[in-house]
């Protein structure tokens, strides 16, 4: 198995890959070149997005700027906004639905570490340094018609179901169901949203 098969798969994997540090490198290069594009500059945009990003349907805007591990676990439906300063760790899928509004500083984590300082790095080599740590993942589901409000953050795992409001700030660490209002930290259902 593949360190990014491990990855997908959510198990321990090594960051350090040569594979995946391509694939990073290549999306940071990517990244970079969309948040100096010409904010009018509607083709090179659209083309950088179809290079850097795993699929994504129809009227898709994202506001520079905009950062992501891989790019390539991104997908995002119809009718899509990203707005400015968004992080995007998408070391699982990152999976968006139809007409999803995203404010400014979201952040969504499909990454996380191993609590013990012994199984994030493994012992130290010869040299007194340490690997790159050890990493697992888990994917980030969004259903549509969702708001995620503005500094809000989507830990690793997490769905999202559709027709859901995420308020300003919240930090979402479990599932929400649809047609609810859900704030805070920890993110919580505070009523339906008809």
């Amino acid at each position: 198995m593949t360190e990014r098969e491990k990855m997908l798969a959510g198990q321990l994997y090594d960051c350090g890959d040569p594979e995946l540090l391509t694939q990073w490198h290549k999306a940071k290069d990517l990244i970079r070149d969309y948040n100096q594009t010409d904010s009018a500059d509607a083709r090179t945009k659209d083309r950088i997005l179809g290079e850097l990003l795993g699929g994504r349907g129809k009227n898709l805007w994202i506001t520079a700027p905009f950062y992501a591990d891989y790019g390539n676990n991104i997908y995002f439906g119809n009718n899509c906004e990203v707005n400015m300063n968004c992080t995007f760790l998408d070391d699982n899928r990152i999976v968006i639905g139809d007409n999803a509004l995203i404010a400014p500083n979201v952040q969504i984590y499909t990454a996380f570490h191993p609590t013990s300082a012994a199984k994030r790095f493994g012992p130290p080599r010869e040299d007194g340094s340490f690997a790159f740590c050890k990493t697992q993942t888990a994917p980030v589901i969004i259903g549509d018609n969702v708001w995620i409000g503005g500094g809000a953050i989507l830990l690793p795992g997490v769905t999202i179901a559709s027709n859901t409001v995420i308020g300003a700030g919240s930090v979402v660490t479990k599932d929400i169901p649809s047609n609810v209002v859900a704030l805070g930290n920890p993110c919580r259902v505070i009523r339906k949203n008809i």
